[in-house]
């Protein structure tokens, strides 16, 4: 008889480590899920996933995923480079010519007049490891910081089209030049209209014919429609207080209709086997179901390591220190196993690899075991308050989730 890959008093504190976060207040709900060679060894659904209406939260329900969404749009434009239709060192203004005269602010938080012209285009790769030089708001100072604020919010809802939406991102200066360092942005949102050009739709449409179909994908979309919304997870925003949550509206993901633009950054929602589908994929080197879905070198890079040595000396801010983890095509990869764990980010082999997501979603991929973790939560962190302490709700849980996992897996 086979020895069981992880031990069951292990994966059993798993569940009571969920209800406590939960109980404590640090989050209403959560769903996670535990994969490994092939089969699931744990899937967990605690607490709710809506407050007010007192509805339990379940394997289906359906989270937005925020940056959850970047390696989706990833992959829908890698099958284009795999088509032939795109390379990764082509300048966007293929697709983009609102993109052609780009300035570049002379420090980050200069006026605009305090600039100059863009010493070469923005390539495809640059959108894909944020060396775009494009910013968020909430990530930028100075009067860049306000005018995206002002003209993108946080980036999913928008009146624009995606044509109008481009055109205005194109009037405002990069903070960086393209391709000197790593800078948290709407790159994937460009990449995203990008994708939809290059394949002569829209990217709603590409990503579900290139991605959410052949992948099984029935509830990943930019929209849910009034048969699914039953199951859609309501998204709060927490108070620096345990306990306390206001229901966050977000109308894109439930309004009449679909918006015009969709963000290929932050859009999408999802459920965990959804996304354990996508994740399978990718560990398994691009194959689903025996066959080459994703050509394995195109996989390769997109999990490798691309910051250059100059590039890792500099804080990301919404990532570990590049000291100990890259970043690769849409994901960040841990390249020091012992010193990502020894960092309190968390736990994985040298080569696996994820991205999380502003509502509290996170998922990583072990090639060398064999295993995949997500971790479904639908909560935005509190603003920040002078003199307080920012709270990022479940992140503590979720550390201890992944060290929990890791070590039911050695016992």
């Amino acid at each position: 008889m086979d020895t069981p890959a992880f031990s069951p008093t292990g994966l059993a504190k798993i569940p009571c480590l969920l209800k406590t976060a939960i109980d404590a207040g640090d989050i209403p709900g959560i769903v996670s899920l535990i994969w490994h060679k092939g089969a699931i060894e744990q899937a967990d659904a605690v607490g709710l996933r809506d407050i007010e209406r007192r509805l339990p939260m379940d394997r289906r329900s359906i989270f937005a995923i925020a940056s959850m969404s970047k390696p989706l749009t990833i992959v829908a434009a890698l099958k284009l480079v795999q088509q032939g239709r795109m390379k990764l060192d082509d300048p966007i203004t293929k697709w983009a010519p609102e993109f052609s005269d780009m300035r570049v602010l002379a420090r980050p938080n200069s006026s605009f007049d305090d600039s100059y012209p863009s010493p070469r285009a923005i390539t495809i790769e640059d959108l894909m490891t944020h060396r775009s030089g494009l910013s968020y708001g909430f990530l930028s100072s100075g009067p860049l910081a306000v005018a995206l604020m002002k003209e993108f919010g946080f980036g999913i809802e928008s009146n624009l089209t995606p044509d109008e939406w481009m055109k205005a991102m194109a009037s405002l200066p990069l903070a960086y030049a393209p391709g000197e360092r790593f800078n948290y942005g709407h790159s994937t949102d460009v990449l995203g209209v990008i994708v939809g050009r290059a394949s002569n739709s829209t990217l709603a449409e590409a990503l579900q014919r290139e991605v959410c179909e052949p992948l099984g994908m029935h509830d990943t979309d930019f929209w849910i429609p009034p048969s699914k919304r039953d199951r859609a997870v309501t998204l709060y925003s927490a108070s620096p207080q345990l306990n306390v949550f206001t229901p966050f509206l977000l109308s894109a993901f439930t309004g009449i209709g679909r918006q015009d633009f969709a963000s290929g950054g932050q859009g999408l929602v999802s459920t965990a086997d959804d996304y354990l589908s996508f994740a399978r994929m990718l560990i398994r080197g691009g194959r689903v179901e025996g066959r080459q879905y994703l050509k394995e070198e195109l996989v390769r890079l997109m999990t490798t390591d691309r910051l250059t040595a100059a590039q890792r000396l500099i804080s990301p801010l919404v990532a570990p220190s590049w000291s100990v983890a890259g970043f690769g095509l849409g994901v960040s990869v841990i390249t020091d196993a012992q010193g990502y764990a020894a960092s309190g980010w968390g736990v994985g082999s040298t080569g696996s690899f994820g991205w999380p997501g502003l509502f509290g979603g996170w998922w990583q991929a072990d090639p060398v075991q064999d295993v995949i973790l997500i971790w479904l939560v639908q909560v935005t962190p509190p603003p920040p308050s002078p003199g307080v302490t920012p709270r990022f709700p479940g992140v503590t849980a979720n550390r201890t989730f992944q060290r929990l996992a890791y070590s039911a897996l050695s016992s």
